[in-house]
This record gives structure tokens, C-alpha cells and sequence, in this order.
């Protein structure tokens, strides 16, 4: 699979310091940075656990329903199954979105100020 990025650089950068990596941990910009991931993170995970769950439930507790045929041999439990991988594959597709638009460079840019010593 291809990426955006560039290939990395073979100039050597700056090591930062623990006291360097412990003052931009407590900055507002890092702060902003797992806000961003948090809010996108926790809500979804949350969510599809729920809805995993649901799943788990319902196969046990409402065969009558999970049973009930939609159309020729396809029944409620199959189409809720594949809706399982469907919406593990659409979070995943939005999450990567999230994380170029959002995450990606806020983080670049609080990893170019720590290798240029700023």
C-alpha cells in the first residue's frame, strides 16, 4: 500500500532530553493532540462495543428474531453479522481520515519542534 509520506531522511536529528519530552507532555499543544484522538477514540470504541454486544445478545437471547428470514436463506443474524465487518471497516476508514486531517499534523509539527532543539 502506498503512503503520502516521503522516505525517510538520512540526517541525523537531535535526541530530546527527558526534560524536553516531559515539557512538551505537559503542553497545551499535546493537551490539544490527545483531546483530539480522545474524543474521536473513546465515543467510537464505546460504540461498537455496544453494538458488539447487541450482536452477542441478541444471538443468544432472540433466536425467534436473529431467525427470522428477510429474503430466500438470508436471516436477520447474517445480515447483522455482516454489518459487524462493514462497520469495522467504515471506522477504520474514518478514523485514518481523522487522523490526517487532525491528529497527523499536530503531531508533526510538536515532533519537528522537539528534532530542531526549539
Amino acid at each position: 500500500m502506498a503512503t503520502d509520506a516521503p522516505p525517510p531522511s538520512k540526517e541525523q536529528h537531535k535526541l530530546p532530553s527527558p526534560e524536553e519530552f516531559t515539557e512538551v507532555h505537559e503542553s497545551a499543544e499535546f493537551g490539544e493532540l490527545r483531546r483530539a484522538y480522545r474524543s474521536f477514540a473513546f465515543p467510537l470504541t464505546v460504540g461498537f462495543i455496544a453494538w458488539y454486544l447487541l450482536y452477542v445478545l441478541l444471538s443468544n437471547y432472540a433466536g425467534g428474531f436473529m431467525g427470522a428470514k428477510l429474503f430466500g436463506n438470508i436471516n436477520v443474524a447474517f445480515v447483522l453479522g455482516v454489518a459487524q465487518f462493514v462497520t469495522t471497516f467504515l471506522i477504520a476508514w474514518w478514523y485514518s481520515r481523522h487522523a490526517a486531517a487532525k491528529l497527523d499534523p499536530k503531531a508533526e509539527a510538536i515532533k519537528t519542534r522537539m528534532e530542531s532543539g526549539a
